[in-house]
């Protein structure tokens, strides 16, 4: 099988961003986020406390109705699996059993949508029956959504 030209860096040109569609680039979000997780890669995400600071750090960037949400799902996060391992994953706050991501939370800002995103990973025990839902809109946090964020966290658990 022939490869692209435009695949991989040639006598050090490095190539234009790989197209998609019918020659639709990566938009400028998605290529930060993949700046974001080779820094985040270069960094020791295995020292708890750097993940930490990294988690807040990104929280304190988000925009008020955002940020109020992530603030209130890292204290139940903590509160519920404080086991788990704050860390960046592709410039989101996220956390992590046993070095892999377990689930994130995206910022609407990130791409520009008009909600936050709770998300689990297929690390995730969220499985029921042969399709479940794994990404979750959030507009707010009370009460009421802090309660099914915790039953989703315990059963993602197992």
């Amino acid at each position: 099988m022939a490869e692209s030209k435009n695949a991989g860096t040639t006598a050090g040109r490095e190539s234009k961003p790989v197209a998609r569609g019918r020659g639709r680039t990566f938009t400028d979000e998605e290529r930060a986020a993949m700046r974001e997780y080779a820094r985040e890669r270069r960094i020791n995400q295995s020292d708890p406390a750097e993940g930490e600071r990294e988690v807040l750090a990104k929280i304190a960037e988000m925009p008020e109705s955002d940020r109020a949400i992530a603030e209130r799902l890292h204290a139940l996060v903590k509160a519920t699996a404080p086991h788990l391992t704050s860390r960046t994953w592709y410039g989101m706050p996220a956390y992590a059993q046993d070095g892999a991501v377990l689930l994130f939370f995206q910022s609407a800002q990130k791409f520009k949508s008009r909600y936050a995103t709770l998300g689990f990973s297929d690390k995730a025990k969220l499985d029921e029956g042969g399709m479940w839902p794994t990404t979750y809109a959030l507009q707010q946090f009370g009460p009421r959504e802090a309660a099914r964020v915790e039953e989703l966290l315990r059963r993602a658990l197992g």
